[in-house]
């Protein structure tokens, strides 16, 4: 499988402390990859440091969505979003007193091309395009189960339908790559289900590789083909499931002494 993103030697100081030291990781095309570490290990702003938020110290980002790669280093999220990169976060950023549909379609914006005057004359081809981003959105809408609330109030919907929608908002962008940052947080163990079958169909039938932070083991361990394990910066394992779930210094630090499986 071929690198589409390829991270090497990724530095980012804040003032005298180090949060990501000489950090190596590389995402293929058509996997499921998981970042996992303890609190303070460096994992969102490692999203920060690839999706635009943050100029790494030092170091490459390079992506090859299509053939011959791009340095990302420095460039601004809207940029990096327009290239393939979408991500959700942490803590909930939805437009909660706009509608479900209205969220999604907001997430279309990097693949629009109607400009400012598009926008205030409105011609046909501007009309059209309004459609297209509509009925995109719907759709899905539809993939994630949360048609039937399109024209609810974003804020009105349950946690964990929620979380699903920002993964249908960072859908909308058309990305090779989407960043998941604790999606399974907050949820009940139906939801979390819910959530697993999700990343395997947005996988499986819609070619968007994944890397997630995740705290949930269980949920790491079903999805995951490769899992990156990292402590204050540094990358201390690299692995499939099973070869993590049987690293000693992984299971002491990280998982305890057993994973269920």
């Amino acid at each position: 499988m071929k690198k589409i993103l390829d991270v090497s030697n990724l530095t980012m100081d804040f003032g005298g402390l180090r949060a990501i030291d000489n950090l190596d990781i590389s995402i293929h095309e058509g996997e499921i990859a998981a970042l996992i570490g303890p609190n303070g290990a460096g994992k969102t702003t490692f999203f920060n440091c690839i999706t635009g938020i943050y100029k790494p110290t030092g170091g490459d980002i390079l992506i090859a969505p299509r053939g011959s790669s791009q340095r990302i280093n420095g460039l601004k999220p809207n940029i990096v979003t327009k290239k393939g990169l979408a991500r959700t976060f942490q803590n909930i950023r939805l437009f909660s007193s706009m509608t479900v549909l209205e969220n999604v379609m907001i997430g279309c914006h990097p693949v629009t091309k109607a400009g400012v005057l598009g926008a205030i004359f409105r011609g046909a081809g501007t009309r059209a395009e309004e459609r297209f981003i509509a009925e995109r959105s719907y759709a899905l809408l539809k993939k994630i189960g949360l048609e039937n609330f399109a024209n609810e109030l974003a804020i009105n919907l349950p946690y964990g339908d929620q979380r699903r929608l920002e993964i249908a908002r960072a859908m909308a962008t058309d990305p090779f790559l989407l960043l998941l940052d604790e999606p399974a947080a907050g949820m009940n163990p139906q939801e979390t289900k819910t959530l697993d079958d999700l990343i395997i169909r947005i996988r499986d039938e819609d070619n968007i590789s994944i890397l997630l932070i995740e705290h949930d083991m269980k949920l790491v361990m079903s999805l995951s083909d490769n899992i990156h394990v990292v402590d204050y910066g540094k990358k201390i394992a690299e692995g499939t499931p099973e070869q993590i779930r049987n690293n000693d210094v992984v299971i002491k630090a990280y998982l305890g002494e057993e994973i269920d499986a």
